[in-house]
């Protein structure tokens, strides 16, 4: 049996690491990814989201992919073989985007905005609407595995991927509409 003492003080250097542009302070410059911080911040631990933060910023994320419903990423931890991530938002289903898209065809500034790539800081009224939250509004809405022998969820290889899926939204805001099921092309 292996216990914690053979992995050494921290997490090895990560190959290809994707690290958070934030060295200090919040992570997120979009007020969408830092609405979804926020969200986090209120349906998770905040001492394992601290300890997240520090992996991400030091690039020990790796290979995030998004699809609708979920996020998979490689984090590298204090063993050799990366930890495996995986977190799951229930995506909605066409006649919950139809309703969304009918709130957002309401509002010609949306369609405007969305078609010049940003996020309409109101698109979350259009979500509201439709009896829909964009961004996780309880820890029952988000599932998250993760290999690592940490019991606690979400545990730091969790939460770093959480902050780097931030810092992807503010890259590229149709990511959060993809989490939730709607390719951009589609939606626009």
């Amino acid at each position: 049996m292996s216990g914690w003492w053979e992995y050494g003080d921290g997490p090895l250097p990560a190959k290809d690491g994707i690290a958070a542009r934030s060295e200090h302070g919040a992570i997120g410059e979009s007020w969408w990814s830092r609405r979804f911080v926020e969200a986090l911040d209120a349906v998770a631990d905040t001492s394992r989201l601290g300890r997240g933060r520090s992996y991400a910023r030091k690039g020990q994320v790796m290979e995030l992919r998004v699809e609708a419903g979920g996020v998979t990423s490689r984090v590298q931890g204090s063993r050799t073989t990366p930890y495996e991530v995986r977190i799951d938002l229930r995506p909605f289903t066409d006649e919950d985007w139809a309703r969304v898209e009918e709130a957002l065809a309401g509002e010609a500034l949306f369609l405007a905005q969305l078609l010049a790539g940003e996020m309409p800081r109101e698109v979350e009224r259009a979500f509201e609407a439709a009896g829909l939250s964009l961004f996780p509004s309880s820890p029952d809405e988000l599932t998250t595995a993760c290999t690592c022998p940490d019991p606690v969820n979400p545990c730091k290889h969790v939460a770093a991927t959480f902050y780097i899926l931030a810092e992807a939204f503010d890259r590229d805001p149709f990511l959060v509409l993809a989490w939730r099921g709607r390719a951009r092309d589609t939606l626009l």
